[in-house]
């Protein structure tokens, strides 16, 4: 009489053939993050990523349905990786303006690092593309984090109250941005300490933070 396939025995197999589709996605995610940082976030497409992995494009659509959803894939992973490096850099500052301060570093620094990536996350290289909900969660997660570091410094008095309105927050992420497009544009490849804008960091936040200092009374 035949036998019931073991359940355990089972289960093992649908582990492994978890594993090995991770570890084929990030694969694929390593190697499209290679070429859009040799190349561009333009050089980027399925047959190329397919070819690097030794396998035929349609295969690939196994594991991404479309080139959107590697770049969705890709714009996660910028942002977790980013999210490291904001995390590590804040970990020690001054809550507030010292946070503040340390989180923008980070930012211009991980983007200069990191061209391809930051162009995809910041920009919008390619027509038609737009993170899923559920991929930009994060970046509105972090939209928070900063402005209750705003709300901080505010409340310590580092900064008057005008610090805590969407002005002051859009303002920041215009400095932010503003630094690294001009370090691409300008001086692509060059690393954020010998940048003649990334130099400029510090600078362009204290100019930044000194129009939201509180009001000095006479």
């Amino acid at each position: 009489m035949a036998t019931a396939p073991s359940s355990v025995g089972t289960g093992a197999g649908a582990d492994r053939r978890r594993r090995r589709r991770e570890l084929t996605i990030t694969e694929a995610l390593d190697l499209a993050e290679e070429i859009i940082e040799a190349q561009g976030v333009g050089g980027l497409t399925i047959s190329e990523l397919a070819r690097r992995m030794g396998m035929r494009g349609p295969s690939l659509y196994k594991y991404f349905p479309s080139l959107h959803a590697v770049y969705d894939a890709l714009f996660a992973r910028g942002l977790s990786a980013q999210n490291v490096a904001i995390e590590v850099a804040i970990e020690d500052a001054e809550p507030g303006v010292g946070r503040l301060m340390a989180l923008a570093r980070a930012v211009v620094r991980w983007s200069v690092e990191h061209p391809g990536m930051a162009s995809l996350m910041y920009w919008r290289p390619i027509p038609g593309f737009e993170p899923t909900p559920e991929t930009f969660a994060a970046s509105r997660q972090r939209h928070e984090l900063v402005r209750a570091e705003f709300a901080i410094a505010v409340q310590r008095r580092q900064l008057g109250r005008r610090a805590a309105g969407d002005e002051a927050l859009r303002l920041f992420t215009v400095v932010i941005t503003g630094l690294f497009t001009q370090q691409f544009a300008n001086q692509p490849r060059v690393p954020y300490e010998a940048g003649m804008f990334t130099a400029l960091t510090d600078q362009a936040l204290e100019m930044f933070f000194d129009r939201y200092r509180p009001a000095r009374r006479s």
